[in-house]
C-alpha cells in the first residue's frame, strides 16, 4: 500500500466543470484490463471507447459483474494521468515489465503491453491473454484493441480486486433522479450529473492508502 500521490500529467487536465467518471462492469479480472501491477495501473486492451474519449484528470470506475456475485463493488478506480499510443507504451522502459511471458508468474503473464508496431504499418500481438491457445494472434482482438490506439496510464489508482468494497448507497442513488453510478449493463457510462461526479471523486479520494490491495478476483 502506498499513499496517493501527487497529480501529474502529461497533457492538459479536464477542469473540474468537465471532469467526467467513466463506469462500466469489469466481466474477467485477470489483472489484464485493467493492468495493476508494477507501480502502475493501464488500461491497454478492451473498452476502446473509454481510451479514446477519457482524458487526462478524468476518474474510470471498474465495479463487478453481478454473474460473479460482485454486482455494486468496485475493482478499481483509477485517475487517468497520461495517454500514449501502443507504440510509445511498447517503447517506454517504465513498462517493459507489462510485457506478457505466460511461463513467468501471473502478474508477468497477464501483462497487457502486448502490441509491438510491426514494419508494415500493422501490429504484432504477442503470446499472451488476448491470443489464441495456440499463441497465434487472435485476429479478432487485435481489431478490437488496435480500433484505438491509445493506452490509459496511472499511478493515482486504487485496484482491490476481488475484495472491493461496496460502492455507498449515497452514489447509487444519487439526486432527484435516483441516478446509480455503476453500471449494469455492457458498455459504459460517463454522462452523469456533475454533483454525482464530484461525489464520486471525492470517495475515491478518501482513501488514504492507494495502488494495488488486493487479488484479481478471477485468479
Amino acid at each position: 500500500m502506498r499513499a496517493r500521490p501527487a497529480h501529474a500529467a502529461t497533457s492538459p487536465a479536464t477542469t473540474a466543470s468537465a471532469l467526467r467518471v467513466y463506469s462500466y462492469i469489469v466481466a474477467r479480472d485477470f489483472g489484464f484490463a485493467p493492468n495493476p501491477f508494477f507501480g502502475w495501473c493501464t488500461l491497454a486492451t478492451c473498452k476502446p471507447v473509454i481510451r479514446r474519449t477519457a482524458r487526462v484528470g478524468d476518474w474510470v470506475l471498474g465495479s463487478g459483474s453481478a454473474d460473479k456475485g460482485r454486482s455494486g463493488r468496485a475493482i478499481y478506480a483509477m485517475r487517468v494521468q497520461e495517454a500514449m499510443t501502443f507504440g510509445e507504451y511498447w517503447a517506454d522502459p517504465r513498462f517493459a515489465r507489462k510485457r506478457p511471458d505466460l511461463r513467468a508468474s501471473q502478474k508477468i503473464a497477464f501483462g497487457d503491453n502486448i502490441y509491438r508496431p510491426d514494419s508494415s504499418g500493422g501490429w504484432r500481438q504477442l503470446d499472451s491473454h488476448h491470443s489464441l491457445h495456440d499463441g497465434n494472434p487472435n485476429p479478432l482482438n487485435v481489431v478490437a484493441d488496435t480500433a484505438t490506439d491509445r493506452v490509459l496510464v496511472s499511478q493515482d489508482f486504487i485496484y482491490w480486486g476481488g475484495d472491493g468494497p461496496a460502492v455507498p448507497e449515497h452514489l447509487r442513488s444519487f439526486g432527484e433522479a435516483s441516478e446509480d453510478l455503476c453500471c449494469k449493463n455492457r458498455g459504459h457510462r460517463c454522462l452523469f450529473d456533475a454533483a454525482l461526479v464530484t461525489a464520486a471523486a471525492a470517495w475515491f479520494e478518501s482513501f488514504a492508502d492507494h495502488g494495488l490491495r488486493g487479488r484479481p478476483g478471477d485468479w
